[in-house]
């Protein structure tokens, strides 16, 4: 009687269930999307930013933030809101229109140095979401509530806001980043061919940005200040 010979077969492992895109995001809100998001960009640039990348991050398919957010366009906006949050001031019942002007425009600054790789977006960033526009609202309403009329209201907020978001590129974007140049001028050619260039260079250092945006947001704020008075 022969044996039959016995075959060795492998059972082949259950396929691993795929999680979808909903088991992946459990635990996923729009605050966490939005603040995970500004800390990538924070960290690696605003140019390498996709929400692939996002996903890698917070540990899902990137289709799982998509369950908070329609769209990438819509992801931005969180974050130009969150933007918004960190340049709000509480105002102070006792400042006059000047100081609440000054305390804003500190706290635009703020906002801008604390996430420069993302404020080049944010610069050219209509404000037209609920935040933003409340966001406008209440500069306008600093300048009507101090007597300038509509026209004036309008014309002082987009001045400011030319001076913030000018001062705010130079420094994150700008000058700070050094020469655009691929054969920028030498400091030895400057200092022979441009003397009052070489003069002032020094007060072009990062260490003197304050001070200059001070100087110049007083100059701005006078200025607002004598027109009203005439």
């Amino acid at each position: 009687m022969t044996r039959k010979a016995r075959v060795n077969r492998k059972v082949s492992p259950a396929p691993r269930k795929r999680r979808s895109a909903g088991e992946a995001g459990k635990g996923l809100s729009r605050e966490r999307i939005a603040a995970a998001a500004m800390a990538l960009i924070d960290r690696d640039g605003l140019g390498v930013f996709s929400t692939r990348r996002l996903g890698e991050e917070l540990g899902c398919e990137a289709m799982s933030i998509y369950h908070h957010f329609p769209s990438k366009a819509h992801l931005m906006d969180a974050l130009v809101d969150l933007m918004l949050a960190e340049a709000q001031v509480a105002m102070e019942p006792q400042w006059d229109w000047r100081e609440r002007l000054r305390r804003a425009a500190h706290g635009f600054r703020a906002m801008a140095l604390k996430h420069p790789a993302f404020f080049p977006f944010f610069a050219v960033h209509r404000l037209n979401t609920p935040a933003g526009v409340a966001y406008i609202d209440g500069i306008i309403g600093i300048l009507r509530e101090a007597g300038f009329s509509d026209r004036a209201a309008a014309m002082y907020f987009r001045e400011l806001g030319y001076y913030l978001t000018g001062a705010a590129l130079d420094e994150t974007a700008g000058y700070a980043k050094g020469p655009s140049s691929p054969e920028p001028v030498s400091n030895e050619a400057i200092a022979v061919s441009f003397k009052h260039l070489a003069a002032a260079a020094p007060f072009f250092q990062p260490a003197h940005f304050q001070a200059t945006f001070e100087t110049g947001l007083e100059i701005l704020l006078g200025g607002i200040e004598r027109s009203r008075a005439s």
